[in-house]
Protein backbone atom coordinates (compact mmCIF):
# COMPACT_ATOMS: atom_id res chain seq x y z
CA UNK A 1 0.00 0.00 0.00
CA UNK A 2 3.37 2.49 0.92
CA UNK A 3 3.67 2.80 -2.71
CA UNK A 4 0.23 3.80 -3.75
CA UNK A 5 -0.73 5.87 -0.64
CA UNK A 6 -0.50 9.36 -1.75
CA UNK A 7 -3.22 8.60 -4.34
CA UNK A 8 -5.38 6.68 -2.11
CA UNK A 9 -5.13 9.35 0.98
CA UNK A 10 -6.00 12.46 -1.78
CA UNK A 11 -9.53 10.33 -2.72
CA UNK A 12 -10.19 9.34 0.61
CA UNK A 13 -9.66 13.16 1.64
CA UNK A 14 -12.02 13.98 -0.88
CA UNK A 15 -14.78 11.38 0.57
CA UNK A 16 -14.53 8.96 -2.97
CA UNK A 17 -14.65 5.08 -2.71
CA UNK A 18 -11.38 3.29 -4.05
CA UNK A 19 -11.25 -0.48 -5.20
CA UNK A 20 -8.04 -1.36 -3.51
CA UNK A 21 -6.40 -4.85 -4.36
CA UNK A 22 -3.83 -6.10 -2.39
CA UNK A 23 -1.26 -9.24 -2.41
CA UNK A 24 -1.17 -11.09 0.80
CA UNK A 25 0.16 -14.08 -0.13
CA UNK A 26 2.37 -15.50 -2.83
CA UNK A 27 3.77 -19.08 -3.92
CA UNK A 28 6.43 -19.76 -6.58
CA UNK A 29 7.35 -17.40 -8.54
CA UNK A 30 5.33 -14.53 -8.10
CA UNK A 31 6.58 -11.46 -9.18
CA UNK A 32 5.14 -9.17 -6.47
CA UNK A 33 5.46 -9.16 -2.83
CA UNK A 34 2.69 -9.24 0.07
CA UNK A 35 1.22 -5.87 0.70
CA UNK A 36 1.95 -5.05 -3.26
CA UNK A 37 -1.46 -2.74 -4.03
CA UNK A 38 -3.20 -1.68 -7.16
CA UNK A 39 -6.03 0.89 -7.03
CA UNK A 40 -9.02 1.45 -8.99
CA UNK A 41 -10.29 4.94 -8.76
CA UNK A 42 -13.54 6.96 -8.83
CA UNK A 43 -12.40 7.92 -12.41
CA UNK A 44 -12.00 4.44 -13.40
CA UNK A 45 -8.11 5.05 -13.58
CA UNK A 46 -5.57 2.31 -12.09
CA UNK A 47 -2.94 3.31 -9.75
CA UNK A 48 -0.14 0.45 -8.81
CA UNK A 49 0.33 -3.27 -9.58
CA UNK A 50 -0.30 -6.59 -7.78
CA UNK A 51 1.68 -8.86 -10.32
CA UNK A 52 3.60 -6.34 -12.38
CA UNK A 53 1.09 -6.74 -15.43
CA UNK A 54 0.14 -10.29 -15.28
CA UNK A 55 -3.59 -10.29 -13.90
CA UNK A 56 -4.09 -6.45 -13.43
CA UNK A 57 -7.37 -6.51 -15.99
CA UNK A 58 -8.89 -9.46 -13.84
CA UNK A 59 -8.25 -7.27 -10.62
CA UNK A 60 -9.57 -3.96 -12.06
CA UNK A 61 -13.26 -5.53 -12.96
CA UNK A 62 -12.72 -7.73 -9.15
CA UNK A 63 -12.54 -4.40 -7.83
CA UNK A 64 -14.71 -2.39 -9.66
CA UNK A 65 -17.56 -5.20 -8.51
CA UNK A 66 -16.27 -4.94 -5.32
CA UNK A 67 -17.03 -0.97 -5.15
CA UNK A 68 -20.51 -1.30 -5.96
CA UNK A 69 -21.41 -4.09 -3.86
CA UNK A 70 -19.11 -2.81 -0.93
CA UNK A 71 -18.54 -6.81 -0.04
CA UNK A 72 -14.94 -7.69 0.39
CA UNK A 73 -13.49 -10.46 -1.76
CA UNK A 74 -10.29 -12.89 -1.34
CA UNK A 75 -9.33 -14.13 -4.40
CA UNK A 76 -6.41 -16.66 -5.82
CA UNK A 77 -4.85 -16.00 -8.88
CA UNK A 78 -2.42 -18.59 -10.62
CA UNK A 79 -1.44 -22.24 -12.00
CA UNK A 80 -4.07 -24.30 -10.28
CA UNK A 81 -6.64 -21.96 -11.80
CA UNK A 82 -8.81 -22.83 -15.16
CA UNK A 83 -8.14 -19.77 -16.40
CA UNK A 84 -4.93 -19.02 -15.93
CA UNK A 85 -3.45 -18.24 -19.39
CA UNK A 86 -6.89 -15.94 -19.48
CA UNK A 87 -5.88 -14.07 -16.42
CA UNK A 88 -1.96 -13.93 -17.75
CA UNK A 89 -0.49 -15.27 -14.48
CA UNK A 90 1.99 -17.81 -16.71
CA UNK A 91 4.95 -17.17 -14.85
CA UNK A 92 3.96 -20.21 -12.67
CA UNK A 93 3.20 -18.02 -9.69
CA UNK A 94 0.15 -18.12 -7.59
CA UNK A 95 -1.42 -14.42 -5.87
CA UNK A 96 -3.65 -14.17 -3.52
CA UNK A 97 -5.27 -11.34 -3.56
CA UNK A 98 -7.33 -8.92 -1.09
CA UNK A 99 -9.92 -7.12 -2.83
CA UNK A 100 -12.14 -3.97 -0.59
CA UNK A 101 -13.74 -1.02 -0.86
CA UNK A 102 -11.90 1.76 0.52
CA UNK A 103 -13.60 5.18 1.99
CA UNK A 104 -13.94 7.09 5.15
CA UNK A 105 -16.36 4.18 6.51
CA UNK A 106 -14.83 1.05 5.88
CA UNK A 107 -11.01 2.61 6.73
CA UNK A 108 -11.68 5.61 8.95
CA UNK A 109 -8.16 5.22 10.46
CA UNK A 110 -5.99 5.87 7.30
CA UNK A 111 -5.64 9.78 7.98
CA UNK A 112 -3.72 8.84 11.19
CA UNK A 113 -1.72 5.98 9.64
CA UNK A 114 -0.80 7.89 7.01
CA UNK A 115 0.56 10.86 9.17
CA UNK A 116 2.15 7.72 10.87
CA UNK A 117 4.40 6.23 7.75
CA UNK A 118 4.97 10.46 6.44
CA UNK A 119 6.64 10.97 10.05
CA UNK A 120 8.63 7.53 9.84
CA UNK A 121 6.37 6.29 12.99
CA UNK A 122 6.14 2.28 12.68
CA UNK A 123 2.35 1.29 12.18
CA UNK A 124 0.85 -2.11 11.00
CA UNK A 125 -2.24 -2.29 10.06
CA UNK A 126 -4.22 -6.13 10.17
CA UNK A 127 -7.32 -6.93 8.42
CA UNK A 128 -8.93 -9.87 8.00
CA UNK A 129 -9.24 -11.18 4.89
CA UNK A 130 -10.70 -14.95 5.78
CA UNK A 131 -13.00 -15.97 8.09
CA UNK A 132 -15.76 -18.63 8.19
CA UNK A 133 -18.19 -16.07 9.35
CA UNK A 134 -18.14 -13.89 6.48
CA UNK A 135 -19.44 -10.62 8.87
CA UNK A 136 -15.87 -11.14 10.27
CA UNK A 137 -14.07 -10.22 7.12
CA UNK A 138 -12.72 -6.39 6.99
CA UNK A 139 -12.64 -5.98 10.36
CA UNK A 140 -9.33 -4.13 11.04
CA UNK A 141 -6.54 -3.41 13.68
CA UNK A 142 -4.17 -0.90 13.84
CA UNK A 143 -0.84 -1.63 15.99
CA UNK A 144 1.63 0.64 17.55
CA UNK A 145 4.45 -0.47 19.49
CA UNK A 146 2.63 1.53 21.94
CA UNK A 147 -0.95 1.14 21.15
CA UNK A 148 -3.37 -0.32 19.27
CA UNK A 149 -7.21 0.88 17.75
CA UNK A 150 -10.16 -1.48 16.44
CA UNK A 151 -10.64 -5.07 17.29
CA UNK A 152 -10.62 -8.44 14.49
CA UNK A 153 -13.42 -9.75 16.76
CA UNK A 154 -16.84 -10.07 18.03
CA UNK A 155 -17.59 -9.64 21.53
CA UNK A 156 -16.94 -13.38 22.24
CA UNK A 157 -13.04 -14.24 21.34
CA UNK A 158 -11.74 -10.88 21.01
CA UNK A 159 -9.43 -10.33 23.52
CA UNK A 160 -7.95 -13.65 22.27
CA UNK A 161 -7.85 -12.91 18.87
CA UNK A 162 -6.40 -8.78 19.67
CA UNK A 163 -3.88 -10.17 21.48
CA UNK A 164 -2.52 -13.11 19.43
CA UNK A 165 -2.86 -10.79 16.62
CA UNK A 166 -0.94 -7.97 18.04
CA UNK A 167 1.84 -10.15 19.20
CA UNK A 168 2.56 -11.26 16.10
CA UNK A 169 1.80 -8.35 14.04
CA UNK A 170 4.52 -6.40 16.81
CA UNK A 171 7.04 -8.88 15.53
CA UNK A 172 6.37 -8.41 12.17
CA UNK A 173 6.39 -4.42 12.57
CA UNK A 174 10.31 -4.95 14.05
CA UNK A 175 10.94 -6.84 10.91
CA UNK A 176 9.92 -4.75 8.45
CA UNK A 177 7.70 -7.38 6.89
CA UNK A 178 4.26 -7.99 5.87
CA UNK A 179 2.86 -11.33 5.80
CA UNK A 180 -0.23 -13.53 6.54
CA UNK A 181 -1.30 -15.06 9.92
CA UNK A 182 -3.35 -18.00 10.11
CA UNK A 183 -5.52 -18.73 13.34
CA UNK A 184 -8.73 -20.43 14.50
CA UNK A 185 -11.90 -18.76 13.93
CA UNK A 186 -11.53 -17.41 17.77
CA UNK A 187 -8.15 -17.12 17.67
CA UNK A 188 -6.52 -20.15 18.45
CA UNK A 189 -2.93 -20.44 17.35
CA UNK A 190 -3.19 -23.88 16.32
CA UNK A 191 -6.08 -23.68 14.52
CA UNK A 192 -7.18 -22.76 11.07
CA UNK A 193 -9.92 -21.08 9.14
CA UNK A 194 -9.18 -17.09 10.19
CA UNK A 195 -6.51 -15.48 8.17
CA UNK A 196 -5.62 -11.98 8.94
CA UNK A 197 -2.85 -9.89 6.72
CA UNK A 198 -0.65 -7.66 8.34
CA UNK A 199 0.66 -4.29 6.72
CA UNK A 200 3.96 -3.65 8.36
CA UNK A 201 5.01 0.18 7.88
CA UNK A 202 8.53 -0.05 9.38
CA UNK A 203 10.47 3.15 9.37
CA UNK A 204 12.64 3.60 6.10
CA UNK A 205 16.19 0.77 6.46
CA UNK A 206 19.23 3.06 6.92
CA UNK A 207 22.55 2.62 4.54
CA UNK A 208 24.98 4.44 6.39
CA UNK A 209 28.12 5.32 3.46
CA UNK A 210 30.90 5.96 5.29
CA UNK A 211 33.75 7.59 3.29
CA UNK A 212 32.80 10.96 1.01
CA UNK A 213 34.05 10.07 -2.58
CA UNK A 214 33.40 10.31 -5.85
CA UNK A 215 32.03 6.51 -5.40
CA UNK A 216 30.01 7.45 -2.41
CA UNK A 217 27.58 10.19 -4.14
CA UNK A 218 26.36 6.99 -6.53
CA UNK A 219 26.17 4.63 -4.03
CA UNK A 220 23.52 7.10 -1.68
CA UNK A 221 21.88 7.68 -5.39
CA UNK A 222 21.77 3.90 -5.73
CA UNK A 223 20.66 3.52 -2.09
CA UNK A 224 17.61 6.07 -2.37
CA UNK A 225 16.45 4.16 -5.03
CA UNK A 226 15.93 0.98 -3.48
CA UNK A 227 14.43 2.59 -0.47
CA UNK A 228 16.82 3.20 2.18
CA UNK A 229 17.35 6.36 3.97
CA UNK A 230 20.80 7.45 3.15
CA UNK A 231 23.57 9.03 5.26
CA UNK A 232 26.84 9.97 4.42
CA UNK A 233 29.33 10.52 6.85
CA UNK A 234 32.98 11.50 7.21
CA UNK A 235 35.17 13.57 9.67
CA UNK A 236 36.30 15.68 7.09
CA UNK A 237 34.00 18.94 6.22
CA UNK A 238 35.75 20.03 2.88
CA UNK A 239 34.77 16.92 1.49
CA UNK A 240 30.93 16.12 3.69
CA UNK A 241 28.82 18.66 1.96
CA UNK A 242 25.49 18.27 0.88
CA UNK A 243 26.16 19.55 -2.17
CA UNK A 244 28.28 16.72 -3.12
CA UNK A 245 25.54 14.27 -2.08
CA UNK A 246 22.27 15.55 -3.01
CA UNK A 247 21.07 11.90 -3.17
CA UNK A 248 22.00 11.52 0.30
CA UNK A 249 19.17 11.89 3.05
CA UNK A 250 21.77 13.44 5.39
CA UNK A 251 25.20 14.32 5.48
CA UNK A 252 27.04 13.98 8.80
CA UNK A 253 30.53 15.70 9.47
CA UNK A 254 31.81 13.23 12.29
CA UNK A 255 34.21 10.52 13.01
CA UNK A 256 32.78 7.64 11.56
CA UNK A 257 33.44 5.20 14.48
CA UNK A 258 31.86 7.71 17.02
CA UNK A 259 29.19 8.64 14.69
CA UNK A 260 28.26 4.80 14.58
CA UNK A 261 28.58 4.56 18.47
CA UNK A 262 26.29 7.19 19.04
CA UNK A 263 23.52 5.81 16.33
CA UNK A 264 24.27 2.17 17.73
CA UNK A 265 23.37 3.35 21.23
CA UNK A 266 20.61 5.33 20.71
CA UNK A 267 18.83 2.37 18.91
CA UNK A 268 19.13 3.45 15.68
CA UNK A 269 20.84 0.49 14.27
CA UNK A 270 18.72 -2.84 13.27
CA UNK A 271 19.04 -5.74 11.28
CA UNK A 272 17.70 -3.85 8.06
CA UNK A 273 20.76 -1.30 8.28
CA UNK A 274 23.27 -1.73 5.52
CA UNK A 275 26.82 -0.05 5.69
CA UNK A 276 29.66 0.70 3.11
CA UNK A 277 32.78 1.89 3.98
CA UNK A 278 34.49 3.53 1.05
CA UNK A 279 37.52 5.12 2.41
CA UNK A 280 40.18 2.25 2.24
CA UNK A 281 41.66 4.43 4.84
CA UNK A 282 43.40 2.59 7.79
CA UNK A 283 42.88 5.61 10.40
CA UNK A 284 38.92 5.55 9.34
CA UNK A 285 38.11 2.16 8.89
CA UNK A 286 40.21 -0.38 11.60
CA UNK A 287 38.02 2.21 14.33
CA UNK A 288 34.73 1.92 12.21
CA UNK A 289 34.98 -1.82 11.71
CA UNK A 290 35.73 -2.69 15.63
CA UNK A 291 32.27 -1.04 16.57
CA UNK A 292 30.72 -2.27 13.57
CA UNK A 293 31.52 -5.63 13.09
CA UNK A 294 30.65 -6.00 16.95
CA UNK A 295 27.06 -5.15 16.42
CA UNK A 296 24.65 -7.72 16.65
CA UNK A 297 22.44 -6.83 14.00
CA UNK A 298 23.13 -5.17 11.34
CA UNK A 299 22.04 -6.24 7.79
CA UNK A 300 25.12 -5.89 5.82
CA UNK A 301 29.14 -4.51 6.27
CA UNK A 302 30.90 -4.16 2.74
CA UNK A 303 34.45 -1.95 2.55
CA UNK A 304 36.12 -0.96 -0.68
CA UNK A 305 39.68 -1.74 -1.10
CA UNK A 306 42.13 -4.04 -3.34
CA UNK A 307 42.76 -7.30 -1.75
CA UNK A 308 45.97 -6.10 -0.61
CA UNK A 309 44.32 -3.46 1.61
CA UNK A 310 41.58 -6.46 2.57
CA UNK A 311 44.53 -8.22 3.92
CA UNK A 312 45.82 -4.79 5.68
CA UNK A 313 42.57 -4.58 7.20
CA UNK A 314 42.38 -7.69 8.43
CA UNK A 315 45.71 -8.23 9.90
CA UNK A 316 45.38 -4.79 11.93
CA UNK A 317 41.09 -6.00 13.20
CA UNK A 318 43.05 -9.52 14.31
CA UNK A 319 45.73 -7.73 15.90
CA UNK A 320 42.74 -4.78 17.39
CA UNK A 321 41.12 -8.39 19.28
CA UNK A 322 38.19 -9.41 16.70
CA UNK A 323 37.52 -12.95 16.25
CA UNK A 324 37.43 -15.12 12.65
CA UNK A 325 33.64 -15.32 13.61
CA UNK A 326 33.10 -11.49 13.98
CA UNK A 327 35.92 -11.22 10.50
CA UNK A 328 33.48 -13.34 8.45
CA UNK A 329 30.91 -10.62 8.61
CA UNK A 330 32.78 -8.57 6.75
CA UNK A 331 32.44 -8.15 2.71
CA UNK A 332 35.53 -7.24 1.34
CA UNK A 333 36.53 -6.33 -1.13
CA UNK A 334 32.45 -4.93 -1.47
CA UNK A 335 30.08 -5.86 -4.27
CA UNK A 336 29.76 -8.76 -6.99
CA UNK A 337 32.03 -9.41 -9.41
CA UNK A 338 30.53 -7.47 -12.70
CA UNK A 339 33.49 -6.27 -14.09
CA UNK A 340 32.56 -2.56 -12.04
CA UNK A 341 34.84 0.54 -13.36
CA UNK A 342 32.97 3.80 -13.39
CA UNK A 343 31.49 4.35 -9.31
CA UNK A 344 28.10 4.29 -11.15
CA UNK A 345 28.58 0.97 -12.20
CA UNK A 346 30.59 0.05 -8.51
CA UNK A 347 27.84 1.14 -7.21
CA UNK A 348 25.73 -1.24 -8.80
CA UNK A 349 27.77 -3.92 -7.97
CA UNK A 350 27.45 -3.03 -3.81
CA UNK A 351 23.54 -2.70 -4.47
CA UNK A 352 23.79 -6.38 -5.99
CA UNK A 353 25.00 -7.46 -3.13
CA UNK A 354 23.57 -6.20 -0.71
CA UNK A 355 20.04 -7.63 -2.62
CA UNK A 356 21.61 -10.98 -2.99
CA UNK A 357 22.50 -10.85 0.86
CA UNK A 358 19.11 -10.13 1.76
CA UNK A 359 16.57 -12.21 0.26
CA UNK A 360 19.43 -15.07 -0.33
CA UNK A 361 20.37 -14.88 -4.21
CA UNK A 362 23.72 -16.77 -5.40
CA UNK A 363 24.72 -13.42 -7.90
CA UNK A 364 24.61 -16.40 -10.36
CA UNK A 365 23.10 -15.46 -13.97
CA UNK A 366 19.53 -16.65 -13.94
CA UNK A 367 20.00 -18.63 -17.46
CA UNK A 368 22.92 -20.54 -16.41
CA UNK A 369 20.62 -21.60 -13.49
CA UNK A 370 17.36 -24.05 -13.33
CA UNK A 371 14.72 -23.91 -10.60
CA UNK A 372 12.78 -20.99 -8.67
CA UNK A 373 13.99 -17.89 -9.97
CA UNK A 374 12.68 -16.11 -6.03
CA UNK A 375 14.06 -17.32 -3.33
CA UNK A 376 11.40 -17.47 -0.26
CA UNK A 377 12.19 -14.66 2.39
CA UNK A 378 12.96 -16.26 5.99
Amino acid sequence: MREVLPQLLSWWEAGESVGMGTVVATFRSAPRPPGASMLVGPDASAVGSVSGGCVEGAVYDLAQEVVGTGAPVLHRYGVSDDDAFAVGLTCGGILDVYVEKVDRTTFPELGEVAADIAAGRPVAVATVVEHPDPGHVGRRRVLRPDDATGSLGSSLGSARIDDAVRDDALGLLAAGHSATLVYGPDGERRGEGMRVFVWAFAPQPRMLVFGAIDFAAAVARIGGFLGYHVTVCDARPVFATTSRFPGADEVVVQWPHRYLTAEAEAGRIDRRTVMTLLTHDPKFDVPLLEVALRLPDVGYIGAMGSRRTHEDRLARLREAGLTEAELARLSSPIGLDLGARTPEETAISIAAEIVAGRWGGSGERLASRTGRIHASAE
